[in-house]
């Protein structure tokens, strides 16, 4: 008898649950597409807004804008100076050890290697700084911390005092 009794009443309380997950849906999906609508009239209007006609005639090209465009023109100065910048970092090629991608200062905001911070990630498979290494012919040689040996005389000198405080625990407590 009770069985006939809860029946309708989860039959109702589902329809409840799914109508008022519907209306939740759709109210959210009605505030976003409003609030999409009200990002583009703002920025169309923003767009279509006409400067005064006085404010157009008195801009006269800058000297800025144009060296923003071309580009500026280097003094002997800057040029020796980008030389003895050159000549403090390696010329060569820095490999990424574990995908193969050489990096290139284009890039990555024209940056030496050298200069790239202890935060740097390979661009290609993220990996760190430290497994980058440079490369001489056909040949890749270590990085500029050494390589992955500090981590690994670190970690087994971690394990051995681990071990060796293990012992003195049990021996002593």
């Amino acid at each position: 008898a009770t069985m006939t009794l809860t029946q309708p009443f989860l039959i109702k309380d589902r329809r409840f649950t799914f109508l008022a997950r519907n209306l939740a849906r759709t109210v959210i999906m009605k505030s976003i597409v409003a609030a999409i609508f009200l990002i583009l009239l703002v920025s169309l209007t923003n767009a279509f807004t006409v400067a005064p006609l006085a404010e157009v005639v008195s801009k006269t090209p800058s000297t800025t804008s144009l060296n923003m465009v071309f580009g500026n023109k280097k003094s002997s100065a800057q040029k020796a100076a980008d030389k003895e910048k050159e000549s403090k970092y390696w010329q060569g090629e820095w490999v990424c050890k574990d995908c193969g991608y050489i990096y290139n200062r284009a890039e990555c905001a024209g940056l030496y290697f050298e200069e790239q911070g202890p935060g740097f990630r390979c661009p290609q498979c993220s990996g760190p700084r430290r497994r980058y290494a440079k490369k001489v012919g056909d040949r890749v040689g270590t990085t500029l911390d050494g390589g992955d040996a500090p981590i690994l005389i670190f970690s087994f000198g971690g394990v051995a005092l681990t071990i060796a405080f293990g012992i003195w625990a049990v021996n002593n407590l």
